[in-house]
């Protein structure tokens, strides 16, 4: 971290909405403000299992405004984030666990490529609904955020390995440590201790806490 600059830790799963959101907003203001944003790729699913915590959308009234809520945030921050009712079955149907662990490989050997991957994942998912569980689709995720062949298999392949579900699992464990019990979680460093903060609708908060 350079001098005088406040690290920013971005916990978050391509699975989430919201987590893209917030990304989004934190890669844009990476240039606007004196942070470092860390991006750190996580198992929500973990998160939620660890915690305790339930899908929100399995409360009906919150499943209904949150429909509203991401249509609205998609337009005022210019995020295609396309949102449905049955979306919501479709998270629960879908496991993140694989596409984290690619990102995490991504992460680990070529970290040029993390906010473009974790971008295209997010677009595969919630832009065009199209899987992102399967092997095929991860490649071509990797290739439409512009990985080589030869970098994607080599990813694919650790996403087997120890070190990489290790990663995950103690990035995850991580963001737990901070208080997390969702995603996006969001962590400052800021006076010497861990700041967080949750959501995609905090972030004016968070520029305040830092001085921005």
């Amino acid at each position: 971290v350079s001098m005088g600059r406040t690290l920013v830790e971005l916990f978050y799963d391509v699975i989430s909405p919201y987590s893209w959101l917030g990304f989004e907003v934190l890669c844009r203001y990476q240039h606007i403000w004196n942070i470092d944003l860390r991006l750190r790729p996580a198992f929500l699913g973990g998160i939620m299992q660890q915690t305790g915590n339930k899908p929100p959308a399995m409360l009906p009234k919150r499943a209904e405004y949150m429909l509203k809520d991401i249509k609205r945030m998609a337009k005022y921050y210019q995020v295609p984030v396309h949102m449905s009712g049955g979306d919501f079955q479709r998270i629960l149907a879908t496991s993140s666990l694989a596409a984290m662990r690619f990102v995490t490989a991504i992460e680990m050997t070529n970290p040029q490529y993390l906010e473009p991957l974790s971008r295209e994942f997010w677009m595969r998912f919630w832009s065009q609904h199209e899987d992102i569980s399967q092997p095929e689709n991860i490649l071509a995720v990797a290739r439409q955020a512009g990985l080589s062949a030869e970098l994607s298999q080599k990813a694919l392949e650790m996403t087997s390995s120890p070190t990489v579900k290790d990663r995950l699992k103690e990035t995850t464990a991580e963001a737990i440590k901070y208080g997390a019990f969702g995603m996006p979680a969001v962590v400052a460093h800021y006076d010497g201790e861990p700041h967080l903060f949750f959501g995609s609708d905090r972030l004016e908060l968070l520029g305040s806490v830092i001085g921005e």
